[in-house]
């Protein structure tokens, strides 16, 4: 019984053992299979960023920790190479892997809240200097809101790198005590600073990839995270695109709702008609009209409207509304009595206010 005892024990060591060695599942912790594509990856990383992100989640100890993990899968499955190695050799496999210097991969990834960090310590934790945020409207098409797109931006950022030399740094003020006289003191601000290395901006350009999800909504903020404007003695700020809609030729949307007009000829008006519209992703929206369409006569199509933001499997509707297009010219005496005799209306006019 003993031995059986200490089998298991060996067991269970042994399980973990190789749990170790085999390092963190990086397709668990993002949620995706191991088929997923890039744009599949970086969606999943993005919505589970945005849920794990230790600044809305103060309060659990464990929420930099899940974020940290985001952040090393998301590295490694969204770079082909490092995808390759860990395929075959799991996360040990990349310790081997020489990784070169530069800005922090997860700054470049858009609205992926790849912040930096240092140490164990977040960056809201330390009383640092801010550069300021910039803000740019990012005009989509109704196509890109509807289905989805990635958009490159090409983003010209100046990067500070060291120059020979010192300079004053981190400046602040300190009371200072000096004694007058016998049993006299006084206390003034002074101003203490560090040296620390000289240093200079460059220009360099950075390609940013703006995800469009499906359901966006006209002016809704997209953040990048530390790419706003630098500063010399702290961090940077966040650069803040604002999704604008531009118009659509033929449909209005009004929340999850779309609109649109269709001008029909009189004749199929009256006679009723069939017809297809494109949507705005190429499948067609079938109509038939078997009775008299008047002017201004709306019909709906469930669920033919914008997918949800929060829930793209919910879609709103789609409102058609009828203009008739009269014939010009005028008829003869025998069409018109012909009309009056196949439409049964009596003559009348009524003057009202239009309300």
């Amino acid at each position: 019984m003993a031995d059986l005892h200490v089998y298991f024990i060996s067991a269970l060591v042994l399980s973990c053992c190789l749990q170790i060695l085999a390092g963190r599942d990086f397709y668990t912790i993002l949620g995706v299979d191991r088929d997923s594509t890039k744009n599949q990856i970086k969606r999943a990383y993005r919505k589970l960023a945005m849920k794990w992100h230790p600044d809305k989640n103060k309060d659990d100890p464990k929420a930099q920790e899940r974020f940290q993990d985001l952040s090393a899968a998301y590295e490694v499955l969204a770079d082909d190479e490092k995808r390759k190695i860990y395929d075959r050799q799991g996360e040990e496999g990349l310790k081997n892997m020489h990784h070169g210097g530069g800005d922090d991969p997860f700054s470049s990834f858009f609205g992926g809240f790849g912040f930096h960090f240092d140490g164990a310590q977040h960056s809201h934790q330390r009383e640092v200097p801010r550069g300021s945020d910039i803000q740019m409207d990012l005009e989509v098409t109704l196509e890109e809101l509807f289905n989805g797109n990635f958009i490159e931006v090409l983003r010209f950022k100046p990067v500070s790198q060291t120059v020979p030399g010192t300079r004053q740094c981190n400046c602040r003020q300190e009371m200072r005590t000096t004694q007058l006289g016998p049993g006299r003191f006084q206390m003034s601000p002074v101003d203490i600073c560090d040296e620390c290395p000289a240093v200079a901006y460059v220009t360099k350009e950075k390609l940013l990839e703006v995800e469009v999800e499906p359901g966006m909504r006209d002016g809704q903020e997209y953040p990048f995270i530390a790419e706003g404007e630098p500063h010399i003695d702290g961090e940077p700020g966040d650069l803040k695109f604002i999704i604008r809609e531009l118009r659509h030729e033929q449909f209005q949307r009004n929340g999850d709702d779309l609109y649109t007009n269709v001008t029909v000829a009189l004749v199929d008006a009256l006679n009723g008609f069939e017809m297809d519209i494109d949507h705005l992703d190429g499948h067609k929206v079938h109509i038939v009209r078997e009775k008299i369409t008047w002017p201004g006569a709306r019909i709906k199509k469930k669920e033919e409207g914008m997918p949800n933001y929060e829930n793209n499997h919910v879609k709103g509707d789609l409102y058609i509304t009828f203009d008739v297009e009269f014939p010009r010219g005028g008829l003869s005496d025998s069409d018109k009595d012909a009309l009056k005799s196949i439409l049964k209306q009596d003559s009348q006019q009524k003057a009202y206010n239009g309300l």
